[in-house]
């Protein structure tokens, strides 16, 4: 019946294992305790023993609240373990260290927020233990839903002493169908905390008009009493009652107010200057909702000499006040009421938690604000008062009329722009208050918005309250809140849902476009001097070649500033493309104004610079061909017109190429050089490459011809083609391999030459030469021939001339014998003699002179 093995936890989070006599099998095993819970397993072997028990094996555990799992093996001389028994203990988790105890606001009558504090690392815990003394009654519970040590209670009572709020971490754990539970211990103070209570219910004012004839009887002696009245009070009445005795006993009297010996027992302040009968003159300043309107007070103004007539004095009225408790189960220990005439003096009194009716009498005119609070003081918690109810208000005028706080708002307030700078506001109201005068409060959400120095609109930049229902002195592009109060006399009922409602800007003006190139301007704008905005947005129209769409599209937006000039640089166009720029102003709204869409610019950007690839000239045409943009652009939506294709030298050569072609061919004259360039044309500018330089060797000359030739001279004549500045004839004897004589060259401008000092009957070889720009053309060959020497054909000519005319002469003679030979008989007869002279022949021959 020996008791097995021992496992006990110190307060230092140590485990005690004790081996005990019954744990001994035999005095040759080895006892080892295997200890199992962190992440991992530790073994721990008894010292070795004969008759007495081991010591304990101490483990530092390093985990609080964790439960560890502790074995006994027992280890025979085969080296085979057997374990023994299992004991589960676990660790206490460590203490909370800190506790703060919130309000939870959205309900702080039932509602706590709890935050604790504790040590999180190797600290285990489920859930928490909370405790805590209810007024009088002691509870506890189990809390887990805490998250990062923070956590909501919502089911306390209102109004009630929660004290020696304690917090415990509470660790878990079940083995063996046994569950262990491990209560740290208690560390931090105590706390305690006081919920709050609910206001009292249905809190309601009457005010009764006291008899005159009882005042005037009775006046000496109100100077001296307090400010409160009877203890009677009346129902409001049309007339009042004849006298003070006809009033019935009320339930509950504030008589404790007037009696000195029953002032100890609720806190009350000294009685203001305002509940005397020595009433003041309030002033006649017309303010926003707390001043008393002048046509409810009588006016000190008085006119030198003029007598005017004191006003009546103002007969004291009776004040009723009632409520009922707050809402079950509220706990609460009183009220506290508040009396505040015209903002400047407050009285401040406490009743019993049995009084719900307060009855006090006012001596002077003016408006009131009454409200009325609960509040808890039992325990040792701090006194709590209630979350203010509905304030009432109320004005007595210095005849003693009572106006009853406004509980109105006006509805469907609407604002109609009329224009730029004025404004409409109209709303609806009930039957009864359409008697009321109104307050339009306007006020500039656009100025809390802007730094002021970036102000633009500062008229409405603090609330701006008017009787008028027009609001003028707006600004373009602002944005401004509405609110409308009903107002009667000098109260002002509460707030309508405010409005809002924004001016549309002015939009810019002057848009003007700057190029600066095929792919960026500069556009630039003014704007009006009166306006206000929140930013410039630029946006471009344009067909967009990757998603072949065209839109509006934002390309920047700029902040409002005071400049009345902006600009922005537009980069990133597309060459030879049609761009529509816009900038409009827009202004705060939901959704956000803008103006205008009218204020746009058109524009084509110019064409980027082709680029000649290459230039070939062949057989008098030359071949270009030149590149544009990149490779392969899709021409199909730009702006391009045609391509210029220019050749300049001592002529001027032009050709249009339609935009989808890149080569061009040109008949250029030989000989020349030109300055070539390809131009990119759109409807608005053109773009021209880079020139090129082509230099046309000149071309020999044609149709070589030796139009005349003598025994000592040649005439050459030839046809000149393209560009020459001059020619180069040289003539060389065709010899048979012998020294021959050579012809120095014969440079001539024109196309025709005549070579001379020629021998005769000799054959020669001429060639000419073009010279263009100091480059010479192939040359051109022929071959001629001198004549033959002979005598002077002006001699021979004569010679047969004399002999044709001897013969003629002798044919003559011989006619004119054998007519008369024959006795006449014959008539005479015409006889022509023609000689024909082919002269061609002669010119081939050579034997026409030169100058024949």
């Amino acid at each position: 019946n020996a008791e097995p093995f021992q496992v006990a936890v110190r307060e230092d989070n140590c485990i005690i294992v004790s081996l005990e006599a019954s744990d001994v099998v035999s005095s040759s095993s080895v006892y080892v305790v295997k200890i199992a819970g962190e992440s991992k397993n530790y073994f721990f072997q008894f010292d070795e023993f004969n008759s007495t028990l081991p010591a304990p094996v101490v483990f530092n555990a390093k985990y609080h609240g964790l439960y560890y799992i502790v074995t006994l093996l027992v280890v025979n001389s085969n080296m085979v373990s057997k374990s023994a028994r299992s004991i589960t203990v676990l660790t206490k988790p460590l203490p909370v260290s800190n506790v703060s105890i919130y309000d939870y606001k959205p309900s702080p009558e039932t509602g706590v927020l709890f935050e604790i504090q504790y040590p999180e690392k190797y600290n285990v815990f489920t859930r928490v233990n909370i405790s805590y003394w209810e007024g009088k009654d002691y509870r506890t519970m189990l809390y887990k839903d805490f998250f990062k040590g923070k956590t909501v209670f919502n089911h306390w009572l209102p109004g009630i002493c929660y004290s020696n709020i304690t917090f415990q971490l509470v660790s878990e754990a079940t083995f063996n169908k046994s569950t262990l539970v491990e209560y740290s211990g208690v560390q931090h103070e105590p706390k305690q905390h006081r919920t709050v209570p609910y206001p009292p219910r249905n809190i309601s004012v009457q005010i009764i008009p006291v008899n005159r004839n009882n005042w005037e009887e009775h006046s000496g002696n109100f100077a001296e009493e307090s400010f409160m009245g009877p203890q009677e009070i009346i129902r409001k009445v049309s007339h009042p009652p004849a006298s003070l005795s006809e009033i019935p006993a009320a339930n509950t009297s504030a008589a404790w107010l007037d009696d000195p010996s029953n002032s100890s027992e609720y806190e009350t302040t000294s009685q203001p200057s305002w509940w005397s009968s020595e009433a003041e003159s309030s002033e006649g300043e017309e303010e926003f909702v707390n001043a008393a309107s002048s046509d409810y007070e009588g006016s000190d103004a008085s006119t030198a000499g003029r007598p005017t007539a004191e006003p009546p004095p103002f007969l004291p009225v009776q004040m009723v006040l009632t409520w009922l408790p707050p809402k079950p189960p509220t706990a609460f220990d009183g009220f506290h009421i508040s009396i505040e005439r015209e903002e400047n003096s407050t009285e401040f009194l406490t009743v019993s938690e049995d009084t719900h009716k307060f009855v006090a009498e006012l001596k002077e005119p003016g408006k009131y604000k009454l409200s009325v609070t609960t509040f808890s003081s039992s325990g040792s918690c701090e006194v709590r008062g209630s979350q203010s109810a509905k304030a009432l208000s109320f004005y007595i005028s210095p005849t003693g009329e009572w106006i009853e706080e406004l509980t109105e708002k006006p509805q469907h307030v609407t604002v109609t722009v009329l224009s730029s700078t004025t404004a409409l506001t109209s709303w609806t109201a009930s039957h009864e208050s359409s008697g009321n005068s109104t307050i339009v409060s306007v006020l500039s959400l656009t100025c809390q918005k802007q730094k002021e120095s970036q102000r633009l609109e500062k008229h409405y930049c603090t609330e701006v309250n008017s009787s008028s229902s027009l609001i003028e002195n707006l600004v373009p592009g602002a944005q401004y809140q509405v609110v409308v109060y009903l107002r009667k006399g000098p109260l002002v009922g509460p707030p309508s849902d405010p409005v809002t409602f924004s001016i549309v800007p002015t939009g810019i003006k002057d848009l003007t476009l700057y190029p600066l190139g095929p792919t960026a301007v500069v556009l630039s704008w003014n704007r009006p001097f009166l306006g206000v905005f929140r930013k410039y947005v630029v946006e471009m129209f344009y067909f967009n070649p990757s998603t072949m769409t065209s839109e509006w599209t934002t390309y920047y937006e700029i902040a409002a500033t005071v400049s009345l000039t902006a600009s922005v640089r537009i980069a990133n166009l597309l060459p030879a493309w049609y761009y529509n720029f816009r900038v409009t102003m827009v202004t705060w709204g939901d959704p956000e104004l803008s103006c205008c869409d009218s204020s746009t610019v058109s524009f084509i950007t110019a064409p980027v610079a082709p680029k000649i690839t290459s230039v070939e000239y062949y057989n008098h045409l030359l071949y270009v061909t030149w590149t544009y943009g990149g490779d392969g652009p899709d021409l199909s939506h730009s702006r391009m017109l045609h391509w210029m294709v220019v050749a300049e030298g001592k002529k001027k050569i032009k050709k249009s190429v339609t935009r989808n072609v890149m080569t061009a061919v040109l008949s250029l004259p030989p000989g020349d050089i030109y300055n070539l360039s390809v131009t990119a044309c759109t409807e608005r500018g053109s773009n021209t490459s880079m020139p090129q330089l082509v230099k046309l060797e000149p071309a020999p000359p044609k149709s070589l011809f030796a139009v005349n030739k003598t025994q000592t001279s040649v005439t050459l004549l030839w046809v000149e083609e393209g560009v020459a500045d001059f020619f180069e004839v040289y003539c060389q004897q065709a010899g048979s391999g012998q020294e021959t004589k050579v012809q120095e060259p014969v440079t001539v401008s024109s196309h025709v030459v005549t070579i001379s000092s020629l021998s005769p009957a000799t054959s020669y070889n001429c060639s000419v030469t073009t010279f263009s720009h100091n480059s010479p053309s192939i040359p051109t060959f022929i071959a001629v021939s001198t004549m033959v020497t002979e005598m002077n054909p002006n001699v021979v000519v004569i010679s047969v001339l004399a002999i044709l005319s001897i013969l003629l002469i002798g044919l003559l003679l011989v006619t004119l014998v054998v007519l008369r030979r024959k006795h006449l008989q014959m008539a005479s007869r015409e006889c022509g003699a023609g000689t024909f002279v082919n002269f061609a022949s002669l010119e081939r021959d050579g034997k026409l002179p030169y100058n024949w």
